[in-house]
């Protein structure tokens, strides 16, 4: 009877154990989120709405938010698509906005509005 006892305890102990690890193991195959900073130019609040929507079109790409004062774009992107970055800031540039890595074409950068305009880099 003891015996039986101490093999349901030490059934029970290791189920539970178990079970904790299987979760854990699930929140990290959950977790496939990679998140990063790039520098892109820009000076307003549209020029953010347009920045960030070139951004979000990018296949991978979960969430984007550029910041009007330090001129960086957040992306928060899918782990496993390690071309995200470049691929976003290719994009920002077809949308007329430079980036630390790309510069936007001119004729595109002179048909944004006039208050989307920034000092650029020769």
């Amino acid at each position: 009877m003891k015996a039986n006892r101490i093999l349901l305890a030490t059934f029970v102990a290791v189920i539970a154990f178990q079970s904790g690890n299987a979760q854990s193991g699930k929140e990290l195959l959950n977790n496939r989120t990679k998140t990063e900073s790039i520098k892109v130019y820009g000076e307003c609040g549209m020029c953010k709405k347009r920045i960030e929507k070139a951004a979000i079109a990018v296949k991978g790409v979960q969430s984007a938010n550029w910041n009007e004062d330090s001129k960086y774009l957040t992306i928060k992107y899918d782990l496993f698509k390690k071309d995200v970055p470049g691929n976003v800031q290719q994009k920002v540039t077809e949308a007329g906005h430079d980036t630390g890595k790309y510069k936007a074409d001119d004729a595109v950068y002179e048909g944004l509005p006039a208050c989307c305009h920034y000092s650029r880099k020769q």
